[in-house]
């Protein structure tokens, strides 16, 4: 008997009026696993996340959650999933205990289970200590970690989280991460979105990118290195390069025998990034050959590929780029409404 997966996301597409906010976004995830959604704020992650957690609609595509649709059979869908949001939602007048209480009654948990399951949740997530006390009076990592509480309360098959360690400190995500390893150890399948390279790369068993509304690839961590194709060389001429003179530089790189390919990084001033391979002395013969056309090496580094080089490689730019990018047109949109209104 084959498995359904415990997540089949396919061809999905959502607009909200002109704007599209997924395109085409496609994937799978198998039951046990975690999958990892990375892309920069914008690209769709939280929108492909609605659409299976049955908060939006999709305009078109297949949503399913262990063979179930989530777009025909909802409230079936739901019962499967637990959802835990970017922003931690909490009553600061209820102690933990009472908020978990709250959500059991919510989710239709029998009543002589509540008090059982509360103490399960409570255990696994470390907060015995802290249950009893106001919510108010909890540091941003225990608020988390009763949202994560809530969010498994009725035992779902799949975990999805948005975001889950933004705004915490270093002691709080490594605390995250060290749970999200536990549920996978017990069969549950998780499904994380981030912008945090290193958070997907330490954490999924496979990767899903994706960039304005398209998924770019699907793999694990080391399958979508391997495409890259050889070691990472990061150059710039100049602190700021002239366009001329980086085209120049890439031109005469790319006929060097074990320089696969040259990215131009508009984005970070002209900045060259090679892929190398099969040279020992990569480093030394690029700035030789720079020498002999006339051009200065202002920086140049060698390093294993990363997920960052597999975003760079599929889209011309790094995962920063596109949040910077995202930013600054979130903030232009902002003006205009505000120079609208003024006007």
């Amino acid at each position: 008997m084959i498995m359904a997966p415990a997540v089949l996301v396919e061809n999905l597409q959502k607009r909200y009026g002109s704007a599209t906010a997924v395109e085409n976004v496609s994937f799978t995830i198998e039951p046990g696993e975690i999958f990892g959604l990375l892309g920069p704020n914008g690209a769709g992650k939280t929108t492909t996340i609605r659409c299976l957690c049955t908060l939006s609609l999709p305009d078109a595509g297949r949503v399913e959650v262990c063979g179930i649709s989530a777009i025909d059979r909802p409230k079936i869908a739901r019962r499967l999933l637990g959802y835990v949001a970017q922003e931690v939602a909490i009553d600061k007048m209820l102690t933990g205990r009472e908020l978990l209480q709250l959500q059991a009654a919510l989710y239709h948990i029998p009543r002589a289970t509540i008090a059982d399951r509360i103490d399960k949740v409570l255990s696994l997530l470390d907060l015995q200590d802290y249950a009893d006390r106001l919510t108010g009076t909890y540091s941003g990592g225990l608020r988390k970690r009763l949202d994560l509480a809530a969010g498994l309360l009725h035992q779902p098959e799949v975990l999805v989280l948005d975001e889950p360690t933004v705004g915490l400190d270093i002691e709080s995500r490594i605390a995250v991460w060290d749970f999200l390893r536990k549920l996978r150890e017990n069969g549950t399948t998780v499904l994380i979105t981030s912008h945090y390279l290193e958070e997907i790369d330490a954490l999924a068993d496979r990767v899903g990118i994706i960039d304005k509304g398209v998924t770019i690839d699907v793999g694990t961590p080391s399958e979508l290195k391997d495409k890259v194709g050889g070691d990472r060389v990061t150059l710039r001429i100049r602190e700021f390069t002239p366009d001329d003179e980086a085209e120049k530089a890439k031109a005469r790189l790319l006929d060097l025998p074990f320089v696969k390919e040259v990215i131009l990084n508009t984005a970070q001033g002209n900045s060259l990034n090679l892929v190398v391979a099969g040279e020992n002395n990569a480093l030394l013969t690029i700035q030789t050959v720079l020498q002999e056309i006339g051009l200065p090496t202002f920086s140049i580094a060698q390093s294993r590929p990363s997920l960052d080089d597999v975003y760079l490689a599929a889209t011309g730019k790094t995962l920063m780029d596109a949040e910077l990018a995202a930013l600054g047109t979130r903030d232009l949109k902002k003006e205009k409404k505000q120079q609208m209104s003024n006007g």
